[in-house]
């Protein structure tokens, strides 16, 4: 590419389409500069011709063309299918919007009333074209870290793992069906919900998350939907929610068990009419969003409990799928290892070259309660603390090298199997029963399964046995 063209390609590239040559003749005599190209089009016809010839980076685009017996609301539709990164600014002749709502939702950035003012119009473009720009710097350097720190690499290779990305892939084929993802904290939920966003067909539009419990139940309804002027004391002016910033994309709800029951009410309601109203609002608002929701917990024991609504859950389920936590799937450790290595080496440039073997050893029978969030921490630790240029037994934390726990160890660390000691079955059974819920992140469904017994006989023997819940794998709160 030449200078010049490299310098063409860098300069936004503005196309005005409109009916009214003397529209076109002034906005782009007004527009044009050594900083903007402007082109123009008489209708859809002719906006395609140009923006299939060159790059475009938005269009001021007239609500009706009578020219060409047009409805703006169609060119932009396609304009929106065919280049969705393109921003689109609506002009109407009519004083008031009357499709505002429809134009919003097929992607409109915003819309302005003729006779246009033009340094209205000016900040209204410079405003969208650095927004643009923001956007598409979030965006590549999203696809770089994707591509330095792939979901397959900081997950693992195991068996275990390929099925779960197969799982996701299949998932992702849906735009609008719902998913419920469970695992215990650190397990890397949250990945697995942006890969699913990543691999589906809204992967253009946004992905927002929101964690239920860092945010007050007072104020994650407005977090969620938002609210209107006036619809409290200090709201000065009107707010979109995360459901309005995530249309046309996907809304993650981490922590889902920690919503209040009043909320979760709103939720189901949205996730089975497709609109919501802001607080203090009164006009319906439609979105098409994706819902994926996570949780630590046993969402089925919640709702026996009357934590969390029945009708709720079942309509989150409709795809439900499991994270495994790292202590089932040790093969994966080594693997990680290696990935956070380069990683963190890199990102401090310290030259270490590996682990000892005892040390790999060592990490490999520790129970990860943390999950992999846990072993990537630890591994910046000892590559940033540490002092020669493999890391030893030494380097790792004292609670990693003291771990002795396992299925053979009663509560007070003594072997059920040492030579000369028959334990009994209860002694067995109890040991069994802890194991099984440490595995499983205390999901006592899971559990139950796993043991061949029902959940209301493990309930009867963790009360007898008196099992508590390490506070290592209790729920946040």
């Amino acid at each position: 590419m030449s200078a010049e063209d490299n310098t063409k390609s860098e300069t936004p590239h503005i196309l005005v389409v409109d009916d009214e040559e003397s529209i076109r003749i002034s906005l782009s005599e007004a527009l044009s500069s050594e900083e903007m190209r402007v082109s123009t089009a008489i209708g859809g016809d002719e906006c395609f011709a140009v923006m299939q010839g060159d790059d475009v980076d938005l269009v001021l685009l007239d609500q009706r063309l009578s020219a060409t017996q047009e409805n703006g609301l169609d060119v932009l539709k396609r304009i929106k299918e065919e280049y969705p990164e393109t921003i689109v600014i609506m002009m109407t002749a009519y004083g008031k919007f009357e499709s505002a709502v429809e134009a919003t939702r097929l992607g409109c950035f915003q819309y302005i009333a003729k006779p246009l003012d033009l340094h209205q119009l000016n900040l209204l473009i410079r405003n969208a074209l650095s927004t643009m720009a923001l956007t598409r710097e979030v965006r590549q350097l999203r696809a770089q870290q994707r591509k330095e720190f792939a979901v397959d690499e900081v997950f693992g290779s195991s068996e275990q793992i390929r099925q779960l990305l197969e799982k996701v892939k299949k998932v992702a084929r849906s735009r609008t069906a719902t998913v419920l993802l469970r695992g215990e904290t650190g397990s890397g939920k949250g990945l697995i919900a942006r890969e699913i966003h990543n691999h589906s067909d809204v992967a253009a539009g946004p992905f927002v998350d929101v964690n239920c419990s860092a945010v007050a139940e007072n104020l994650l309804e407005d977090e969620l939907f938002g609210h209107d002027k006036g619809a409290f004391t200090d709201a000065k002016t009107s707010r979109e929610g995360v459901f309005e910033l995530a249309n046309g994309g996907t809304l993650f709800l981490d922590e889902i068990a920690e919503m209040s029951t009043r909320l979760q009410a709103k939720l189901l309601k949205i996730l089975e009419l497709k609109t919501f109203r802001r607080v203090g609002g009164t006009a319906p608002i439609r979105v098409e969003v994706r819902i994926i929701a996570a949780t630590n917990r046993d969402l089925f024991e919640e709702v026996e409990a009357g934590r969390f609504r029945e009708d709720l859950y079942y309509r989150l389920t409709v795809i439900p799928i499991f994270v495994p936590p790292l202590r089932e799937r040790r093969d994966d450790i080594a693997h990680l290892v290696k990935t956070f290595l380069d990683h963190y080496r890199r990102e401090i440039g310290r030259q270490v070259n590996g682990l000892s073997d005892a040390a790999m050893e060592m990490l490999c029978a520790y129970s990860w309660p943390g999950n992999v969030r846990e072993l990537k921490n630890l591994i910046e630790q000892v590559v940033l603390m540490g002092s020669g240029d493999t890391i030893s037994i030494d380097d790792l934390p004292e609670h990693v090298r003291l771990n002795r726990g396992g299925p053979r160890t009663g509560g007070r660390g003594v072997d059920l199997f040492q030579p000369g000691r028959i334990p009994t079955l209860d002694e067995v059974a109890k040991v069994a029963i802890e194991h099984c819920l440490n595995q499983v992140g205390w999901n006592k469904t899971r559990a139950a399964e796993r043991l061949g017994i029902t959940r209301q006989t493990l309930r009867s023997k963790i009360k007898e046995y008196g099992i508590e819940q390490p506070e290592a794998t209790q729920p946040v709160s």
